[in-house]
């Protein structure tokens, strides 16, 4: 699943194909029928994230609804204005029982289910439900369907920890702030930075160590990523 992952972002920057009509079909098929998720909710939330990354109020990727407190900036305004919806002082000790293990099976799907029924995305819902069928005609004779559910489960669990560490080592130790008005260039190089290279990160990461290449040459493929 994790690398599934990977895989259908390579197709969502049309980065595979010559034609960008063969790419949007497979990042269909990829993220839809292999992972049950919606590919039109990763293009609408991923696009701002390149667009305007770490970038507050624009970047969906540190909108973090009042659990966390990012940067250097956000900290300061928090304790001006005494909003405390939860003790910051412990955020790095009660990050580990909440974002990695959560993102991805509550918070996610959530997501991704109500956007596909509020914004009537029927292709992405067919594609996920065939996603479902699939999973559970295969498993429910061997597990029955709650142990099923509990497979699903963790699976999603173990993957949201693998997607968490990669996402956040590449960006959250980078300027997250207001909009500042630079120029795109400046403005993605100031967000991102890379890991360093070996065969285990480079698939461990889907090639997203090299994230400053990614974000200033997003339709490469990423397996040019190191030239």
């Amino acid at each position: 699943q994790a690398q599934a992952g990977w895989l259908q972002h390579d197709f969502g920057h049309l980065s595979v194909f010559k034609k960008s009509f063969w790419n949007h079909i497979v990042h269909k098929f990829v993220i839809g029928h292999l992972k049950g998720a919606s590919a039109n909710w990763w293009n609408h939330r991923h696009f701002q994230h390149h667009a305007k990354p770490n970038i507050f109020k624009k970047d969906p990727d540190v909108n973090m609804l009042h659990i966390f407190v990012l940067g250097d900036t956000q900290p300061v305004e928090y304790g001006k204005k005494k909003l405390k919806y939860l003790p910051y002082n412990h955020q790095h000790e009660y990050f580990f029982l909440i974002f990695p293990p959560l993102l991805i099976p509550v918070y996610f799907q959530i997501q991704i289910i109500s956007t596909m029924i509020r914004r009537r995305f029927w292709a992405d819902l067919a594609w996920a439900i065939s996603y479902y069928m699939r999973y559970f005609i295969t498993y429910i004779p061997f597990y029955g369907v709650l142990g099923s559910l509990s497979l699903l489960t963790f699976v999603r669990f173990l993957e949201s920890h693998w997607f968490v560490w990669v996402t956040q080592m590449n960006h959250i130790p980078m300027e997250i702030d207001q909009e500042k008005h630079r120029d795109w260039l400046s403005s993605q190089v100031a967000a991102t930075c890379n890991i360093e290279q070996s065969f285990f990160n480079d698939w461990f990461t889907g090639h997203l160590n090299f994230q400053i290449e990614h974000h200033l040459f997003p339709t490469m493929p990423r397996h040019n990523f190191w030239k």
